[in-house]
């Protein structure tokens, strides 16, 4: 009996020939990353809790501040200080002000084959180069940092086919959120999503971030690809090598299997409070919106700011709207700039943020207010998650959140 390519990673993470789905079992970890979310939680802990701390390997750390920066208050100013002093005094690789989290992870660092542990549930976008990324808490995160390993139960896999070509106007964020509206947002709790099939193959990088990070909203314990000549191509431009290639054996087992058409999948956004409460953009055409956001870990990359912009050149944003764009690294803001995109969206009347988590996180930049209405390409549409309790946030892709946002409600592409 074969194995799955995260079984495959699983078992070199743990010294083993072999693993199966249920085993639990003892991991070396290659990368740990935490953001300000939660990171001076754990020094806390590391310096209170240990009696004599120390780090296993401090190559394998990296610390990144996005999720409020600029500090907006006094206490997270002090959250960041801390983080700031432990990675000086620790040597531990340090990010402010340069993105997300996760989209720095995957031009620095992430690798196909490796185990990652990341104090943030998103860390599962690293299955895109072909690596298991999943996301910890602080104690899970700590023990890993002061021992460099940790413990794992290997997850049963589903594989999710994807064949044929999306058809114009459709994008991989309508696939993922079509995928979770019919599995539901439970529907892979504690398994792996791999997707396969020629229609994964004929994906971006970029575009399979889409899709793995998006895996844990439908509960999974990560997301995953297969690595190809494209993975390869990131790599090179990227300046590393792969640990292992790794692919799953056509004998593997896996719990149930899916199988989608690319194009039959239309556009779509996720209902509030629900990230799986899927429905056509048809059927909310005529809600109202007061404020639109193009950024975060899933859909803040390059691809995703040339497809706004095209649409919003040569309009304006609608009066009673507010479109806040935050791209996802300086490495995209940049390259934005350099195509003209950030031209656009200025003539367009939008807002261009500092690379980070902005309005997806919902406690900085951009928060809403009651009654307010949010159409954003975020990973989230909690109730309450963008500002307000009584505020509402659907989730569309990137050619939805700027047509909506040039009409004042959401509506189709133009």
């Amino acid at each position: 009996m074969g194995m799955t390519i995260s079984e495959k990673i699983l078992a070199k993470a743990a010294g083993r020939d072999r693993v199966s789905a249920g085993e639990i079992h003892t991991v070396n970890i290659d990368h740990l990353m935490s953001n300000d979310g939660t990171t001076h939680l754990t020094i806390d802990m590391f310096n209170t809790i240990l009696k004599k701390p120390r780090i296993a390997d401090k190559n394998k750390l990296v610390f990144i501040i996005d999720h409020n920066v600029p500090a907006d208050n006094p206490k997270t100013a002090a959250a960041h200080k801390k983080m700031r002093d432990f990675a000086r005094e620790h040597e531990i690789a340090f990010y402010e002000g340069k993105g997300v989290c996760h989209q720095i992870m995957m031009e620095e660092y992430v690798r196909p084959g490796e185990l990652i542990f990341g104090a943030d549930s998103h860390t599962c976008t690293y299955g895109a180069l072909g690596a298991f990324g999943t996301g910890v808490g602080n104690t899970d995160f700590l023990y890993a940092m002061v021992t460099g390993k940790s413990w794992v139960m290997v997850p049963h896999s589903l594989r999710f086919h994807l064949t044929g070509k999306f058809q114009e106007g459709v994008y991989p964020r309508d696939l993922i959120l079509t995928i979770i509206g019919d599995i539901g947002a439970d529907g892979a709790t504690y398994k792996v999503m791999e997707f396969t099939g020629d229609g994964a193959k004929a994906m971006s990088i970029n575009e399979r971030m889409v899709l793995t990070n998006m895996a844990v909203e439908a509960g999974a314990k990560t997301g995953i690809f297969q690595p190809d000549e494209k993975t390869a191509e990131y790599l090179k431009a990227c300046g590393r090598e792969p640990k292992y290639i790794l692919e799953s054996d056509p004998d593997a087992v896996y719990e149930r299997e899916y199988f989608y058409d690319l194009s039959k999948i239309r556009p779509v956004v996720a209902r509030p409070d629900n990230v799986d409460d899927v429905v056509s953009v048809d059927e909310v055409k005529n809600v109202i919106i007061h404020q639109a956001f193009i950024g975060s870990c899933n859909s803040g990359r390059i691809e995703e700011l040339r497809t706004a912009a095209s649409i919003l050149k040569g309009h304006k944003i609608h009066e009673g709207v507010r479109l806040l764009i935050a791209p996802a690294s300086n490495t995209v803001y940049l390259q934005a700039l350099q195509e003209g995109l950030m031209d656009i969206f200025m003539d367009a009347g939008a807002m261009i943020m500092n690379s980070n988590c902005s309005v997806c996180w919902g406690s900085c930049q951009g928060v809403i207010g009651e009654g307010e209405v949010l159409i954003s390409t975020g990973t989230r549409n909690f109730k309450g998650r963008a500002g307000h309790k009584d505020s509402k946030v659907y989730l569309a892709s990137a050619a939805t959140v700027a047509a909506s946002a040039v009409t004042g409600k959401i509506g189709g592409h133009r």
